[in-house]
């Protein structure tokens, strides 16, 4: 149970008790959201109080960050805490648990997940068998030709998939069952997931079926399962439905039934060991699973079920909310002043919570009303924020000075933080000012960026780049990368999805997205955006797999498109 932080005397004594917790050890991991963790140091990281608020700070993958510490508490061995963000609007599960040997750590996680996948192999042959006796008594009851099929079913191999990098245990089963005249290739995902991930378990497991499928090892494998647990299944369903009919109808989706590996994680000791339904113990430098500690009713696995799949028509169907209200640019005075300074590089976001500054597309200044009056906030995510006021003037100059230097296309140091940071969103900052860049054909305004068909939700919505119209009123999804991304291809097309339902509904229409411009009665196009040479290698075969009835196009630009956005090739990827 956490212990609620709803006072002051409260805070002081967490402060307190925290601060004894945290001296003890020097190296610390780091999770968030049963994510992967992070490595850091006792110096990394620090508590303090302010303003009677207990704030957690600490150096993350993409900068210092801090958060609001709403409730805590010492658990198995680890510190779990409750924490806000960005004035609530972001709210995680943060723990830190004492550092143990990496070596044990990352054998410790194979271990558990290899547990799964070889479970996962398992209760996949007795569903297929079972499968196959029903189909033999539909025969034999119908009195059909007999078609011969077999009830033996071997697990020729179970493996995880490659990791991140060398010395890290893969995310996903790779699992290949066979028959006499017959293998069949399964997959599933045996670390923590959510509807977020489903686009990599599909990147993933379509790139080592098509691989599989090259291999001259006989019998070919025709078929792929796919098998996930219900937190994911409508996500998989939507990707699933809108693959390649020749394609969709070699790949089958399975649901497994069990408890989920978020709860096994909550209930185990550590997130790191994420699928905890495997423990484990060192002996020597060798972790072993102990035997039979991870079957228990309530948390195995302990059947697979075929699901039932979706048809293109059902996605059209669903109950969809009206797109959220556009919010008016309605500027105060202040930030006018503050855009006028570089009005070629800094532009505003406009959400329910108020107005994001950005220089090239880096946040670096906040407008929220508080008490009927406008105030603005200053500072780079995950920096402390300070109330833009005479006292920390010097500060703000300080700020806007860097910012000048180093966010700008002729910075010469190349490795600074502001320079690097949030290249995606500088990219479309540069498209926004003018998206006729990208293709003549398209409106340069109104144009939404960062446009959201849904306030998250269980599939893990996100929100689109851009969303833009051509002149012949067809809509264009947008999809931006800068560096190598393996799931560039079904992101773009998850929101082709989204867009192609609401259009039919009418509602873009009814909320004059575009104005009075008549949108036209075809499915939106799909621009897939990146450099030339920042294309992952996957990409062309991932494309090749959507059903060629939604256009998706490829657009390369120049690798120094900082500097101006030139396109140097563009072309149909999935014709």
């Amino acid at each position: 149970m956490l212990l609620q932080l709803n006072d002051a005397a409260r805070v002081e004594d967490a402060k307190r008790a925290i601060d004894e917790l945290v001296g003890v050890h020097n190296e610390w991991f780091l999770a968030q959201d049963g994510g992967a963790p992070l490595a850091i140091a006792s110096g990394e990281f620090d508590f303090s109080v302010d303003h009677r608020r207990l704030i957690f700070s600490s150096w993350t993958e993409i900068g210092s960050r801090s958060w609001r510490v709403t409730s805590w508490n010492w658990i198995g061995e680890k510190l779990v805490m409750e924490t806000s963000r960005r004035m609530g609007a972001e709210k995680s599960t943060l723990e830190l648990v004492p550092r143990v040997s990496a070596r044990a750590l990352v054998a410790g996680i194979a271990a558990a997940r290899y547990a799964r996948c070889v479970r996962l192999a398992q209760i996949a042959s007795e569903a297929l068998v079972a499968q196959t006796s029903v189909c033999e008594s539909f025969v034999e009851d119908h009195r059909l030709e007999s078609v011969p099929l077999s009830l033996e079913l071997k697990i020729e191999s179970a493996a995880l998939s490659p990791g991140m990098r060398r010395d890290q245990p893969g995310r996903y089963a790779r699992v290949i069952l066979r028959r006499p005249r017959e293998r069949i290739a399964l997959t599933a995902i045996v670390a923590n997931s959510d509807a977020r991930n489903v686009d990599s378990l599909f990147s993933s497991a379509l790139l080592w079926f098509n691989r599989l499928q090259s291999r001259p090892k006989r019998p070919p494998i025709e078929k792929l399962l796919i098998a996930t647990e219900p937190n994911i299944l409508q996500a998989a369903r939507q990707r699933h439905v809108l693959l390649r009919e020749s394609l969709r109808q070699r790949i089958q989706l399975f649901e497994i039934r069990g408890s989920s590996p978020t709860n096994l994680d909550t209930r185990a000791g550590s997130p790191l060991l994420d699928g905890k339904d495997a423990q484990f113990e060192t002996r020597g430098n060798s972790p072993t699973v102990r035997e039979g500690s991870w079957l228990s009713s309530d948390e195995a696995w302990y059947r697979l079920e075929p699901a039932r799949l979706c048809e293109r028509k059902n996605l059209w169907r669903a109950r969809l909310r009206q797109f959220p209200a556009i919010a008016e640019d309605d500027m105060i005075e202040r930030v006018k002043q503050i855009i006028a300074l570089r009005p070629q590089a800094i532009d505003v976001i406009t959400s329910r919570h108020g107005q994001t500054l950005r220089y090239h597309g880096l946040p670096f200044a906040r407008v929220r009303r508080v008490m009927n009056r406008d105030r603005i906030w200053f500072g780079i995510e995950g920096s402390r924020r300070r109330l833009l006021d005479d006292y920390h003037e010097q500060d703000w100059i300080k700020l806007f000075r860097d910012l000048e230097h180093y966010r700008d296309a002729s910075c010469r140091d190349r490795r600074h933080w502001f320079y690097r940071a949030a290249g995606e969103a500088w990219l479309e900052s540069i498209l926004r000012r003018d998206i006729s860049r990208l293709d003549p054909g398209l409106i340069v305004a109104p144009l939404h960026a960062q446009f959201r068909t849904s306030h998250g939700g269980p599939t893990g919505a996100r929100p689109i780049d851009l969303l833009a119209l051509r002149h012949d009123g067809r809509l264009a999804v947008i999809e931006l990368k800068v560096n190598e991304d393996r799931e560039h291809v079904f992101q773009g097309v998850d929101y082709w999805r989204r867009v192609e339902a609401h259009r039919r509904r009418g509602h873009i229409t009814t909320a004059k997205l575009f104005g009075e411009r008549e949108i036209s009665d075809e499915s939106p196009l799909v621009y897939l955006v990146a450099p030339t040479l920042r294309f992952h290698p996957s990409f062309t075969t991932l494309a090749r797999t959507i059903a060629p009835d939604i256009e998706v196009y490829r657009f390369d630009i120049n690798e120094d498109w900082r500097g101006g956005v030139r396109v140097v090739r563009r072309g149909r990827v999935n014709a």
